[in-house]
């Protein structure tokens, strides 16, 4: 790919969403690109970013981002997140609490909002404490993926992660020819709402006040300005006592004012 051409894609995808492809990641863009590319018969980088430009309906930038977004998750996902959270969520139905609201920040296929959502049904039920009310929001930049996570419709290889009880508790076995997938049941379904959100656009539609925020393996992909901003927002909506987290390898360090370390990657809302 020509350099110049090069650029204006990296600059196209970071005032779009925020994500900040380094010059090294032109084999990757190359790649990604390339499937569409074929879909509309394009053969030549520069008129797929002529096309992409001139779009003025904004469904192929669409499609150029869902094409750039990283999108790797799995069940269950660093679990020592989903261990906190249980503890967490069991304490706040001790002590009567009546509502929880999260929001999953970057949900890509669905797999991190329905463990979410059963690690939160879980703890509530062993708690033996009453019901509490439920709700998790779920986001992503990509339409792709929320269309699959809205679906709930995972393979066989892809719930590997999920302990044999939660799977016959919380999916449905297909039959027949659909006997390697498993659909998220409805019940659990309903505790999740998928919308289409851009972080890099701040502030997001989602109500304040949260129990907890979920933004893992997100921000490496965004600049140090960007961050800020983010967690910035974070700090804003969530509740005092709430917690955000971030992926395992990912640190706030420098960038966040009114959130204390918990453990490596989990932070509470002073």
């Amino acid at each position: 790919m020509d350099k110049k051409v090069f650029d204006k894609f990296r600059s196209l995808v970071f005032d779009t969403c925020g994500i900040y492809l380094t010059e090294q990641k032109e084999a990757l863009v190359t790649a990604r690109i390339s499937k569409r590319m074929r879909a509309l018969d394009v053969g030549d980088h520069e008129q797929y970013l002529r096309i992409v430009m001139d779009d003025r309906t904004g469904s192929e930038l669409g499609e150029l981002i869902n094409a750039i977004s990283t999108n790797v998750t799995h069940f269950f996902r660093e679990s020592r997140h989903f261990d906190f959270l249980a503890g967490q969520l069991g304490q706040h139905a001790q002590n009567g609490k009546r509502q929880i609201r999260i929001w999953c920040a970057a949900c890509s296929s669905g797999e991190e909002p329905y463990t979410i959502a059963m690690t939160a049904l879980e703890a509530m039920a062993q708690s033996k404490a009453g019901s509490m009310e439920l709700k998790i929001v779920a986001s992503d930049i990509s339409t792709k993926v929320l269309q699959v996570a809205k679906f709930g419709v995972y393979r066989d290889q892809d719930v590997q992660g999920v302990p044999e009880p939660l799977l016959r508790r919380y999916f449905q076995k297909g039959v027949g020819r659909a006997a390697q997938l498993y659909r998220v049941k409805q019940s659990l379904r309903d505790l999740v709402s998928f919308k289409q959100i851009n972080l890099s656009t701040p502030p997001y539609p989602v109500e304040g006040g949260l129990d907890a925020i979920f933004c893992r393996n997100v921000m490496i992909y965004f600049n140090h300005d960007l961050r800020r901003v983010l967690v910035h927002h974070f700090e804003q909506m969530l509740r005092p006592g709430g917690h955000l987290f971030v992926g395992l390898a990912e640190s706030l360090t420098g960038i966040h004012k009114n959130l204390k370390t918990v453990e490596p990657s989990v932070y509470r809302k002073g």
